[in-house]
């Protein structure tokens, strides 16, 4: 692959923000879908796992597109309430679409910013959003399992891969093969033997995160290309 470059800009967030926040766009030569990739809670858009995720991405032919929620940007760390990620989301999926109108579009993201991404596609479909990919989607807080955080994507409308390890702490097995059965032919799972929330394994199985995350890049780039493909 011939080297990218990493593009600087920033979004304006409309109604109930009003803020501007920061992206990163990752745009390959042999680019052959988009991805909004959204961070997680306790990180942003520059965190170490983020870097990672994107730079393995490009690698199948993915583009990127990384944002900033406006906490971050702020250095807050009490997330925005869902009107404000839901807002932010759907700037980045714009920008996202004004920077290579031609390519398939996906959003998710990793951990609470795919949760954010399907939070914002439950109350209305993202304009030209094929399909939403969760890096470990967020099922419950650590040690209090539950399925209230899954309730939302009943109202999901596009097709979604979870991409989870089976000793997420955040998302027990047991709770969320019923959640994504229960979505039908919209969900698809794909699960990382002995994996943590962020794909991290015991050293002992000579498994490492980039060697998942490439993993999980293809799985991206096979899922969009299924999403592309016209119907028969």
């Amino acid at each position: 692959m011939t080297d990218v470059v990493a593009v600087k800009g920033r979004i304006d967030v409309g109604a109930p923000a009003h803020v501007a926040v920061s992206t990163v766009l990752v745009l390959p030569p042999d680019a052959r879908c988009m991805l909004v990739l959204a961070h997680g809670a306790g990180t942003d858009m520059r965190h170490r796992a983020m870097e990672a995720t994107a730079r393995v991405l490009p690698m199948n032919g993915i583009a990127t597109l990384r944002f900033n929620f406006p906490y971050k940007e702020r250095g807050d760390w009490r997330t925005d309430p869902p009107p404000v990620t839901s807002a932010t989301v759907r700037a980045a999926v714009h920008a996202a679409q004004a920077a290579a109108p031609a390519l398939p579009l996906l959003a998710g993201g990793r951990s609470f910013g795919g949760r954010m991404t399907s939070t914002a596609a439950a109350e209305a479909p993202l304009p030209g959003v094929l399909g939403i990919v969760f890096f470990g989607f967020p099922l419950h807080p650590a040690g209090r399992p539950s399925v209230e955080r899954a309730q939302h994507l009943d109202f999901v409308t596009v097709p979604m891969l979870f991409l989870q390890g089976s000793a997420d702490a955040l998302a027990e097995p047991r709770l969320l093969h019923p959640v994504v059965e229960q979505l039908g032919e919209r969900a698809s799972l794909h699960v990382f033997k002995s994996a943590d929330h962020g794909f991290r394994t015991p050293k002992r199985l000579g498994v490492t995160e980039g060697q998942l995350l490439q993993e999980a890049a293809q799985l991206v780039a096979a899922f969009a290309e299924r999403l592309a493909r016209p119907a028969q």
